[in-house]
């Protein structure tokens, strides 16, 4: 039973330490809507999604106003529309106008992202996946709300590095179709490896094939809520430490369990899983590099970053997987530049670089996510750093992303807005040296030994 000092406590972290759900996730199934004509194809779509999601925003609201906990977004996630398009599409127009079906009706219903235009190529690409990669610079130019993902690798499959040298084009040319926004296409637009089907963050979200027909998926953040409790015991061992994350991240995600239980109830969709995730934004005090100063780092990128963010993530998952039937999603610490102030803060110090950022990705959550480089960094040299970052979550059976920005126009040092939970970063150097020959080879890079379990 809860008891009042409980309910007095989460007040105190709503109000005062930023805890909130971040998003609510409708996943949709949209395999019932394939047709081989384009015309018809886009009006299933639009319906499919249309009935399921047109009370998503009321509920959210409904429920965030009668238990007092914020509910920042409002979200969709289809299945990848490369699967669903196929029969239909013939150009990359015709999957950019699933796109703009998608805007319209994400608009429609009210809801902040759908994501889902997607395409899972981790062991080779169909014609239709191709034709969808191309497209994604259109179709992310041409909408608004929409949000694009492609899975390049696997622990299982190895990874496919012809689509890593083609996303690398993708990223250059998304950052070009979007220069007039500070190539703000780009920030809706990620690479994988092991993405997980079930992930209600966007860019990343989109609604797996083995799953049902509709499902609620919740992601919680609280890293306000976990420094503040971290204030408290400062100075303790390590094993203080750890018990202090480990019981702040249970109880952020009980609300979380909460919100997807009521959310499940009331549209009458199964519950999927709750992401128990410490997701920062630009607000202070809501910072996942200010839980490792904390910690006892001077900046995010000091000595002893990588342990102190692994020390970090194990506890969050270990509280937080007691307080929910179903945990999934990415589920963790995320450590984005752009969206965490103080991130933001120890790369203007010169504390945190990209190579640290790197390191820090084994063990984190995510990857690179929301950095701002040069735009006149090469297609191969952003092929060559989503390479490095499959490689890792490739060999150590978990997932990693890149979500990168070249901010076309702008150079290292100088600072790109991007406004709302995306933030602003300032422009971080890559390396200068090329990759070209390596990432010009072509094929695919084996599965590691260890994957082989058959």
């Amino acid at each position: 039973m809860i008891n009042r000092y409980e309910v007095a406590e989460t007040n105190k972290m709503i109000e005062k330490e930023n805890l909130d759900v971040r998003t609510i996730t409708l996943g949709i199934s949209l395999l019932d809507c394939i047709d081989s004509d384009l015309g018809r194809l886009n009006d299933k779509i639009y319906h499919k999604i249309y009935e399921a999601a047109k009370d998503l925003v009321k509920v959210g609201e409904e429920i965030s106003g009668e238990f007092g906990i914020p509910i920042v977004n409002k979200r969709i996630s289809v299945t990848p529309i490369a699967l669903v398009g196929g029969a239909a599409c013939r150009t990359a127009e015709d999957f950019a106008s699933i796109a703009g079906t998608l805007d319209r009706v994400a608009h429609e219903v009210g809801v902040n992202f759908i994501g889902g235009y997607s395409a899972l190529v981790s062991k080779g690409m169909t014609p239709a996946d191709e034709l969808l990669i191309r497209s994604i610079p259109l179709a992310l130019s041409s909408t608004e709300r929409v949000c694009s993902s492609v899975n390049l690798g696997s622990t299982r499959t190895g990874i496919n590095m012809d689509a890593v040298k083609l996303m690398g084009e993708m990223i250059k040319e998304t950052a070009l179709y979007t220069k007039d926004s500070d190539s703000l296409g780009c920030a809706k637009l990620v690479v994988f490896c092991n993405a997980p089907d079930d992930n209600p963050f966007m860019a990343g979200a989109f609604h797996g094939v083995t799953g049902a027909d509709k499902i609620i998926n919740v992601g919680v953040s609280g890293p306000g809520v976990v420094k503040t409790a971290l204030e408290k015991v400062r100075g303790a061992n390590f094993e203080v430490l750890c018990e202090t994350i480990k019981k702040t991240a249970f109880k952020v995600t009980r609300v979380g369990q909460l919100v997807a239980q009521e959310a499940s109830r009331m549209l009458g969709v199964p519950f999927g899983i709750v992401d128990l995730s410490l997701a920062p934004t630009p607000a202070i005090g809501d910072s996942v590099a200010d839980i490792l100063c904390e910690i006892g780092l001077e900046y995010a990128g000091a000595p002893g970053t990588t342990a102190a963010l692994a020390l970090l993530n194990d506890q969050v998952k270990k509280g937080g997987v007691m307080a929910s039937s179903y945990v999934g999603g990415l589920s963790g610490a995320f450590i984005p530049v752009s969206e965490d102030q103080g991130m933001i803060d120890a790369v203007t110090a010169g504390a945190l670089t990209l190579e640290k950022l790197e390191a820090m990705t084994c063990v984190c959550s995510v990857g690179l996510d929301m950095i701002a480089i040069p735009g006149d960094t090469k297609a191969s040299t952003i092929s060559g750093i989503i390479a490095d970052e499959m490689a890792i979550g490739m060999v150590n059976q978990k997932t990693t992303a890149v979500r990168i920005i070249p901010v076309i126009g702008k150079g290292v040092g100088e600072k790109v807005e991007f406004g709302g939970l995306l933030g602003y970063a300032p422009v971080m150097p890559v390396n200068p040296f090329s990759c070209d020959a390596f990432v010009n080879r072509g094929g695919r890079i084996p599965a590691p030994i260890h994957s082989f379990k058959n």
